[in-house]
């Protein structure tokens, strides 16, 4: 996809229920993004290509998530010097914590901005990307202006009876 800007990345297709949360935040902001399905330990080799193409191929932001071990955000942001974003997806065993600990817990030179473990966590990460992008780019930063004031106006002043 030419113009693409946004990686979302995840370790196995059972991960795409929480990673969609990322992309569609992307969808409602107007962004185009990839989506590819690279595992750190299952497929190393695509890992690698993924990350030692991304600024060859104009990515200029990662979105990784992964469960369990959850090495993928790490191992992505040891490949290239485009800024990663992890998200911890929850786990059977241990409620995504211990993918939280996972990406969070990254030796210095390699950071990944980890967000929280889940879908809020991957629809942080997809506006933490747009952020990111809008910095460089004022027709997307109007529109996530917009987007956070239609949320902040979404919140009503006083509680309600249902």
């Amino acid at each position: 996809m030419a113009g693409v800007k946004i990686g979302i990345i995840m370790g196995s297709q059972s991960d795409w229920s929480t990673m969609r949360e990322a992309a569609q935040i992307l969808d409602e902001l107007g962004l185009s993004y990839e989506t590819k399905i690279v595992s750190a330990h299952r497929t190393p080799d695509r890992l690698w290509e993924y990350g030692k193409t991304a600024v060859a191929r104009g990515l200029q932001v990662i979105i990784a998530g992964a469960g369990g071990a959850a090495h993928l955000p790490g191992m992505m942001a040891s490949k290239t010097r485009v800024p990663v974003i992890g998200v911890p997806v929850q786990t059977r065993a241990l409620s995504g914590v211990d993918s939280l600990y996972s990406i969070v817990q990254m030796p210095k030179g390699f950071p990944v901005a980890t967000m929280a473990i889940g879908a809020a966590g991957a629809a942080n990460a997809g506006l933490m990307a747009a952020a990111i992008l809008a910095n460089s780019d004022a027709d997307l930063a109007q529109r996530l202006d917009a987007w956070r004031a239609a949320l902040s106006a979404s919140i009503p002043d006083e509680p309600t009876d249902d």
